[in-house]
């Protein structure tokens, strides 16, 4: 009990009725401004027939559809590339020879400075690179930048007598990375590699701007339509649900793969399994 209360104090009844009347008052202030929003929303007419009879349409459905391919099939080059780039530059970061070490270190830092959107207009533009693969080379470049760092510091981030215990037991470099300290620290990662993962689905929507026709340039052509009144804010209500719950599944997805592992009979046989003392080191017996 005084472990669990050491830095935390459990509220007494008067602080529970306090902490109910933030509850209660920060609920009406949101319920509130969402109200005042939907006022101004039906005074400025957006919720009428005009705006919204587009999406009943099968030629607006198809169009949406084969935007949102667009941006999953952009998310998924993209996400793949960009964790084989950031485990590559991560392996240059980590070696103990200085050219490559050097090399990788110049590569990251560069391309973390650069705004996405400068390389993507970079490489359509000036290296004439159709829509699909400049986007996805300049979200690579990027997000491959960023998580050769998650994956550095995630690795320096495992215990270090680990990596001690693997070379003492005649194990080789690559073999200490693979099999001892890459999996552990996988698991230490997993939360922030989805979080660029999710950066990375988002800025898929830079690809409008290059006229790459995924799921928000789909939807510009719509609220550009003058036949439909300029539907602008409907189409932001549909699709902005779409992207977030796209974001919501992928962490979802790694919530799931984190508690698989945890459950995995291999994981708990590696924290309960005992060493046996005869095969740690060679010698007579």
């Amino acid at each position: 009990m005084t472990e669990s209360t050491a830095l935390y104090d459990i509220p007494g009844p008067h602080a529970r009725r306090r902490h109910l009347l933030y509850g209660l008052a920060s609920t009406a202030v949101i319920l509130a401004l969402l109200g005042w929003i939907l006022y101004l929303l039906f005074d400025n007419d957006q919720f009428t027939s005009t705006k919204w009879s587009p999406f009943l349409y099968k030629g607006i459905q198809e169009l949406l559809l084969e935007g949102l391919g667009n941006t999953l099939k952009a998310f998924a080059y993209a996400s793949v590339l960009s964790l084989a780039l950031g485990a590559v530059l991560a392996t240059g970061r980590l070696s103990e020879h200085r050219v490559p070490r050097w090399i990788s270190t110049v590569l990251v830092e560069f391309f973390r400075a650069m705004p996405v959107l400068v390389m993507i207009f970079f490489i359509f533009v000036a290296l004439k690179v159709q829509a699909l693969p400049a986007l996805v080379a300049g979200l690579t470049l990027y997000n491959g930048s960023v998580l050769a760092e998650v994956f550095r510091t995630g690795i320096h981030s495992v215990a270090r007598g680990q990596g001690e215990a693997a070379y003492a037991l005649g194990m080789r470099k690559t073999q200490v990375m693979t099999y001892v300290l890459a999996p552990q620290a996988v698991r230490a990662m997993l939360p922030t590699i989805i979080s660029q993962l999710v950066v990375a689905l988002k800025d898929t929507s830079l690809g409008y701007l290059i006229t790459y026709e995924e799921f928000l340039h789909a939807g510009k052509l719509i609220a550009s339509n003058l036949d439909y009144d300029l539907p602008f804010i409907p189409v932001v209500m549909v699709i902005s649900p779409i992207y977030i719950g796209m974001c919501m599944l992928l962490s979802w997805f790694a919530t799931w793969v984190a508690r698989r592992e945890r459950r995995s009979p291999k994981t708990k046989a590696a924290k309960v399994a005992p060493a046996e003392p005869q095969t740690l080191l060679p010698g007579p017996q």
